[in-house]
């Protein structure tokens, strides 16, 4: 093993969209584990949205990085050596660690998976926080029932993408948006959605709302905020659920617009409203895991994933969410599993 890696740092606190002078990409001495530690390397390594907030010094439900410490993810790795931990080298887990070629982590925060059930990479996405999130989100929070109308931002996206298919399970009638022919394509064909909408060819979010959802929305699922969602707000029916999920929108405003201005609409419409969080519902994961993985294996559930090759190129992948370059989860492949 070499004795050296490399590992990408908070170089400066972005204001508005960040660039690649946000990130620093240093070389240092492969970290030795401590009493009850393991040392992982990393195989594949997730990039979401909600990153973007860790690199603001304000409070928020994920902690701020820290200016000249390594930046963290969700990762898939192998472990190279145990220190107390209780694993073995060649054990596959999954945990919270930097971005970089190796990591350190304590027992508890490693899970370790079993690679023999399925591509390491879905425990990143259908099988990990995205898939969970869409699961608990649509169940427990929006709570299409069958003959509803369900909507779902950024439904091409690792979480929206989910969302929609369990809606459909659940009998909803499904419309998504997205930002491309080919998305769009993806959603319909592939996914089984009832209508998409390629949100960067409409002049008129309403007017492709009424077109796709003629009778109103009961279900709303919400990844974007925005005009998107001031649209969908005109079109709630009596008694909707809209499940708060992400703003992928303003995540890179510098003054956020004054609002919300559609409350009125929940004043006739009864609907209810509410934000959320994965880890709300923690202790049910394993109820999560077990249907996931089931509808995965087989073939339930469809799924896609976006690889970006190397850890040099983490900020690219990072970068290009706010972008809509990826389908389905945006992974980072740092090394090869040889087990």
């Amino acid at each position: 093993m070499a004795e050296t890696h490399h590992v990408y740092k908070l170089a400066d606190r972005p204001r508005g969209t960040p660039t690649e002078d946000a990130f620093e990409y240093a070389e240092e001495e492969i970290p030795e584990p401590g009493p009850g530690e393991a040392l992982v390397r990393t195989i594949y390594m997730s990039v979401d949205p909600y990153m973007r907030d860790r690199m603001r010094d304000t409070e928020s439900y994920a902690e701020p990085w820290d200016v000249g410490e390594p930046l963290h993810c969700a990762v898939v790795g192998e472990v190279v050596e145990s220190n107390g931990a209780g694993f073995e080298a060649g054990d596959v887990v999954t945990g919270e660690l930097d971005w970089a070629e190796y990591a350190t982590a304590p027992a508890a925060e490693l899970t370790q998976i079993d690679p023999n059930r399925g591509p390491l990479s879905a425990y990143l996405g259908v099988l990990g926080m995205p898939g969970n999130t869409a699961y608990f989100g649509v169940n427990d929070v929006a709570q299409p029932q069958a003959g509803d109308t369900f909507v779902v931002t950024g439904a091409a996206g690792a979480v929206g993408s989910v969302a929609g298919q369990i809606a459909k399970l659940n009998g909803a009638r499904v419309v998504g948006f997205a930002g491309s022919d080919q998305k769009v394509q993806f959603l319909e064909d592939d996914l089984g959605f009832d209508v998409g909408i390629n949100y960067k060819e409409v002049d008129d979010y309403g007017a492709a709302l009424r077109d796709a959802a003629p009778h109103g929305v009961d279900s709303y699922f919400d990844n974007v905020g925005g005009p998107i969602t001031d649209a969908v707000f005109n079109h709630l029916n009596v008694d909707a659920s809209v499940a708060i999920c992400g703003q992928i929108s303003l995540y890179n405003a510098t003054e956020l617009p004054t609002g919300p201005r559609k409350l009125m609409n929940l004043i006739q419409t009864r609907a209810t409203v509410e934000g959320f969080l994965v880890s709300d519902f923690s202790e049910r994961f394993d109820q999560s895991a077990k249907q996931l993985g089931q509808w995965v294996a087989n073939d339930t559930i469809q799924y896609r994933e976006t690889v970006t090759e190397g850890l040099e190129n983490a900020p690219d992948a990072f970068l290009g969410l706010f972008e809509g370059d990826n389908i389905g989860k945006q992974l980072v492949q740092v090394s090869e599993y040889e087990g």
